[in-house]
């Protein structure tokens, strides 16, 4: 097993369980929306359960879809590598039909640090991975900044941030598709408060870093990842040089 392994399997893993979630898509229908998320959930967490069991039977796995139980096993907060995966990102948009803003999350933290990643986008045709991180967009010149945030439950702080800095606000679905959209340009940056947990950011932040953007929580200290709590509720990515003026603003707006 070499490092290039691993970036390889999280993209594999990642894209095989979109396909799978299209197909069951596409055979239960979107009837009873409230099924086909349980369906959904359950069918990609137990098969990227079996495959990092079989593909990496030493490894630790965090998901998002696991017991309390397994969640709060102590093994995962010993073990050196710990896989972070969240096997469906936008239950609710993956139950929307014709909504593409949903995502499944393949993350490795290994020794304190996240060292592979990938975001599938299934609904999108794509898949964003620390194989080939995408390269990194410039700024609009001249342009006002769009921030995303949640289309159903956007945090109201950051409203009057995007008045204080001068941006646009644009509503996406998962939390990986909004981070995804900061590394494909379509928005400059992702910032939410108000609850998220380890498995919400762990790939699509091994994404972003790779490709050279700036991840922290809100008030810029780092992103940790396999703690005891997996509870991370604040976020903050853009692309780097709006990232000290997005901070200043938050600052300001908590003060």
């Amino acid at each position: 097993m070499t490092i290039r392994d691993d970036h390889v399997l999280a993209a594999d893993l990642a894209a095989e369980a979109g396909e799978r979630l299209l197909a069951l898509r596409a055979e239960l229908g979107f009837g009873d929306p409230a099924a086909l998320r349980k369906e959904g959930d359950t069918a990609s967490h137990l098969f990227l359960m079996d495959a990092l069991a079989r593909s990496r039977p030493g490894d630790a796995v965090l998901s998002e879809e696991a017991t309390r139980e397994e969640r709060l096993d102590p093994r995962r907060l010993a073990a050196e590598r710990v896989w972070i995966v969240d096997p469906l990102d936008g239950t609710r948009e993956f139950a929307e039909e014709g909504r593409a803003d949903w995502a499944v999350h393949v993350a490795l933290w290994e020794r304190g640090a996240l060292t592979a990643g990938a975001v599938a986008l299934p609904a999108q045709g794509r898949t964003l991975s620390t194989l080939e991180p995408p390269v990194r967009p410039a700024s609009a010149a001249g342009g006002r900044p769009r921030i995303a945030v949640s289309r159903t439950r956007p945090p109201e702080f950051v409203r009057a941030l995007a008045e204080r800095v001068g941006a646009d606000l644009v509503p996406i679905g998962s939390a990986g598709a909004k981070i995804s959209a900061v590394l494909t340009g379509e928005v400059e940056a992702y910032v939410h408060a108000g609850g998220q947990y380890e498995w919400d950011s762990a790939a699509p932040v091994a994404v972003a870093l790779a490709a050279g953007a700036h991840a922290s929580r809100i008030d810029g200290s780092p992103l940790r990842y396999n703690q005891g709590d997996p509870s991370l509720p604040d976020i903050l990515v853009s692309l780097p040089e709006l990232a000290p003026a997005l901070l200043d603003g938050i600052r300001d707006l908590h003060r």
